[in-house]
């Protein structure tokens, strides 16, 4: 159907597939389930909307829904906020000049590149959309990787994650790589139009089996906190705790610092890797 909003319609149907009906607050009406979650009148229902209107949103028919119907129907499907977050992008809630903006190229002031080489000792990367790698100190290259050593067009966090050699880096790497296909989901669905975003998930889709499967699975995520399992080859295996930081005056842009529990193996391995960066950077500084 032309003028389809095709990810609308993938995303309302998935989501509606993922419902328990048992704990949707619905009375039991003793038909038989042949498909796991929602029925389309039942999502309707609990939105308060009507069943034709919510089919037709489904099938991807291009209205603009009030927010508070949107709201509705992100209560009714159990979205979390970055569920609703990217139903609003989908359905077109987001200000046209907002979109308009980011195509711009990123740039890493000044000041935060100090704010980085202050945080001696912790690790810490700079994330613009899609998860380009926008600068890292000197711990965040040698926990991950010297993304710097990259071209620039590979100097993105979920291509390293899926095309080049992050697989042997994380012991739990599968759900570190499934956060960052959910994350990307939800950057793509701020910017549908973005035309880096689209051929980075294009690449990954023919390149890697693991990415394709996950992203047609339409789930998103907003990474805020988190923990990481790590084999690093250097000082061996380590749990490092993740925060982000939304700059002031540029909240695509994201700074990831992670630690480690104090007095533990970890925070002694994290230790041990600065002492190894300081003494390689001394070096090669000719000190």
């Amino acid at each position: 159907m032309a003028g389809t909003n095709r990810e609308l319609a993938d995303f309302l149907r998935r989501a509606r597939g993922q419902v328990d009906p048992s704990r949707a607050g619905l009375p039991p009406d003793g038909r038989v389930r042949r498909v796991p979650g929602l029925r389309r009148e039942e999502v309707a229902l609990l939105a308060g909307v009507s069943t034709d209107y919510y089919a037709r949103l489904e099938q991807g028919r291009r209205i603009i829904p009030s927010t508070t119907v949107v709201e509705a129907i992100g209560r009714a499907l159990g979205l979390d906020d970055a569920g609703r977050a990217h139903l609003h992008d989908l359905m077109g809630m987001t200000a046209a000049p907002v979109r308009r903006r980011t195509r711009g190229v990123q740039r890493v002031r000044p000041g935060l590149y100090q704010l980085l080489d202050a945080l001696d000792g912790e690790p810490a990367l700079v994330l613009g959309r899609r998860t380009d790698v926008l600068a890292a100190n000197a711990m965040g290259k040698a926990l991950f990787t010297d993304f710097d050593r990259m071209p620039p067009r590979r100097r993105n966090y979920a291509r390293w994650m899926f095309l080049d050699d992050a697989r042997s880096l994380f012991v739990d790497w599968e759900v570190q790589a499934r956060a960052v296909v959910e994350s990307l989901r939800l950057d793509a669905g701020r910017d549908p139009d973005d035309q880096a975003t689209v051929a980075l998930i294009a690449d990954l889709r023919e390149h890697s089996r693991e990415f394709a499967h996950w992203w047609e699975q339409h789930r998103v995520h907003q990474r805020t906190h988190g923990s990481k399992r790590l084999r690093h080859p250097l000082v061996g295996e380590l749990t490092v705790e993740y925060e982000t930081l939304s700059l002031p005056g540029d909240p695509e842009t994201t700074l990831f610092v992670y630690t480690a529990e104090p007095g533990s193996s970890s925070k002694r391995a994290l230790d041990l890797l600065a002492s190894w960066t300081a003494e390689t950077l001394a070096v090669r500084r000719g000190h």
